[in-house]
């Protein structure tokens, strides 16, 4: 082995690697030379055990004999070590085991997740989307509040939501809730002004949201109400700021700051700027104070919101509203200012050339150092998991994937230039574990996480040991011919989807509207690629009329209730259904591979969600899901 390849394997880099199509692969030396510069490899400082609640648990190296147990919210006790093992400890929670000076975190996880009782079913959304009955520019979390009532006493167990994650209220254009500033906090612009008594009184949005205007516009209303709020809202946010201490004043100065330099983040403001310790920026939080308050007081409200959301979906469902926690971040976000050392500098993470993308993926945006994390005990992650299930009965871990390996690429260079870095998978699961075992109050929090892609061997059966439910998407659910499994026989350790926000809606799918988007956008021969994609699609159709119990021809008119009562018949535990799909609407909120060329993440459903819900067609198909799954 070169010393190259040997310093790649010590830093968790993977030489050789097999595709989505089972064939062996290689990285280039070059690309693991350019990746091994960019990451900081330094010895861990803060010893983090996991174990299993009621397993033995080895003992670190080096300890022997009796050992000091501080238990999380308990008194202390004695073990001893026997045969090189701890005793099994049933309480979960983070605790620390002392022996003489060294001190450990030891982290013990429930031996598996919440699984949902029964079989319940549960809608997915955009939050911007989402109308009710007051006019506005994009639903907030307000209209979310309204629409997860809505559901509820439709039948529905869960509601299933777009990333909240914050963004960049000083430039409206980034709006996907996939590429945040951090995860730690939440989106301002869905922060509701009604619930401090000081609705917005925004006329009612067309079709398309106007993010850059309507944001603006928004937030010059909300300082308003900040400039002028009673006693009461201000004591309450002074409050809220002491409680989240300097992470809150950190990312309130960071969007002040941005407000006022400018640029894409941190990275194009002044040298001076750029240190969140420095004295330039301890200068701006004290000539601008009442800017720095105000986006502390935007994140009040919004979590504010939010929590009534939840409050509203508990009060009428099982599980309640799901959490989406994208991959990672913008690298110019509040995170990389504020906590750059968390971060996979110079990297940003994606996915390899596979059969759905040719050229490989680069998202745009960096992740968690595992170096980092083995150095802080594991601190980030456990406050990025806390914060998404705050208000929440659930989590969908997006690309779950990255939790045991992540495909990472230098800045600059191309999708296909990157490499698997091996992540701290079982600490990183353990972790969700704990947390989701502490949420919605102690009852636990359903995880769903996102195993889509290039899976690694074992992968999913890992999962399903831990009770993290994996995700079976119809369109995706194909034998190797390419014939559409029967959902009756996808596997019970998932939740059936009709789709996904990155997918095409089924009606827009029978229809060939994804086929219409791709050769409008020239993807493929631009001569032949409607009539061979649109002859192909007659057979998919057939394939899946066939795969959901129809007989005979499939149908011109896209067969949704015979869709929807197929996969409501899998024998997942949650059925997860697009409002895109219940409404039969042909249009997808986002289509992968595009900025600007579609209209991702603006789209709004055509009606509030009350009166969508009421409405025959409907109506129909969630009696149709309930009555399929009435747990």
């Amino acid at each position: 082995m070169s010393d190259l390849h040997a310093r790649a394997a010590a830093a968790g880099l993977q030489c050789d690697w097999e595709d989505a199509n089972s064939r062996p692969q290689r990285v280039a030396d070059d690309v693991l030379a350019a990746i091994l510069d960019r990451l900081d490899m330094s010895a861990a400082t803060e010893p983090f055990l996991t174990a299993e609640a009621g397993a033995a648990i080895a003992a670190p190296d080096g300890v022997t004999g009796d050992v000091e147990l501080a238990m999380q919210d308990g008194p202390s006790s004695r073990l001893t070590i026997k045969g090189g093992a701890l005793p099994a400890i049933d309480t979960v929670g983070y605790h620390r085991l002392i022996s003489g000076k060294r001190n450990f975190t030891l982290a013990v996880a429930p031996r598996r997740c919440r699984v949902p009782e029964g079989r319940g079913w549960g809608a997915a959304v955009q939050i911007p989307a989402l109308r009710d009955d007051r006019p506005g520019a994009y639903g907030d979390f307000g209209t979310l509040a309204r629409s997860a009532a809505a559901f509820g006493r439709a039948g529905a167990a869960a509601l299933a939501i777009s990333p909240t994650h914050a963004l960049f209220p000083a430039d409206p254009t980034r709006f996907s809730p996939y590429s945040p500033s951090t995860r730690l906090f939440h989106n301002v612009a869905l922060a509701d002004p009604a619930m401090i008594g000081a609705p917005f009184g925004e006329e009612a949005a067309p079709a398309l949201i106007d993010w850059p205007q309507c944001v603006a516009a928004r937030l010059r209303h909300l300082r308003a109400v900040f400039d002028t709020a009673a006693d009461g809202v201000q004591g309450a946010v002074s409050a809220f700021r002491a409680e989240r201490g300097e992470a809150l004043e950190a990312h309130a100065r960071f969007d002040a700051m941005h407000a006022h330099l400018g640029g894409g983040g941190w990275r194009d403001w002044p040298t001076a700027y750029r240190d969140p310790a420095g004295e330039a920026v301890q200068r701006f939080a004290a000539d601008h104070a009442q800017d720095v308050s105000f986006y502390a007081f935007l994140q009040w409200l919004a979590e504010r919101g939010l929590a009534e959301a939840q409050r509203a979906a508990r009060e009428h469902m099982r599980i309640g509203l799901v959490a989406d926690l994208a991959v990672g971040m913008d690298s110019g976000g509040s995170h990389g200012w504020s906590r750059r050392g968390d971060l996979l500098t110079g990297l940003t993470v994606g996915a390899p050339p596979d059969p759905l993308g040719p050229d490989g993926q680069s998202w745009g945006i960096t992740a968690l150092d595992p170096f980092a994390l083995a150095r802080t005990g594991f601190a980030a992650f456990i406050e990025t998991i806390r914060a998404a299930l705050a208000h929440a009965g659930g989590i969908r871990i997006d690309h779950a994937l990255g939790l045991d390996r992540l495909w990472v690429i230098p800045e600059g260079a191309s999708a296909a230039e990157g490499a698997y870095l091996t992540m701290p998978g079982e600490t990183l699961k353990r972790i969700i574990a704990i947390e989701a075992h502490r949420a919605d109050d102690g009852l636990g929090a359903v995880v769903i996480a996102e195993d889509l892609g290039t899976v690694p061997p074992g992968f999913r059966d890992d999962l399903a040991a831990r009770g993290m439910l994996g995700m079976r998407v119809l369109p995706f659910e194909r034998d190797k011919a390419g014939t559409f499994v029967p959902p009756a026989k996808w596997d019970r350790q998932a939740v059936a989807m009709t789709g996904t926000h990155d997918t095409p809606t089924l009606a827009g799918w029978w229809r060939g509207r994804d086929i219409d988007w791709a050769c409008r956008l020239g993807r493929g021969d631009a001569s032949t690629c409607e009539a061979d994609r649109r002859d192909e699609r007659k057979g998919e159709r057939a394939s899946m009329w066939r795969a959901v119990g129809g007989t005979g021809e499939p149908p011109e008119t896209p067969p949704i209730d015979t869709i929807l009562t197929a996969v409501a018949a899998a024998p997942a535990p949650l059925a997860i259904v697009p409002l895109e799909d219940l409404a039969a609407l042909e249009e997808q909120p986002n289509l992968p591979g595009t900025i600007d060329e579609h209209p991702n993440w603006r789209r709004r459903m055509p009606d509030a969600t009350d009166a969508m819900l009421a409405s025959p067609d409907v109506a129909r198909r969630t009696a149709l899901l309930t009555n399929e799954r009435p747990g």
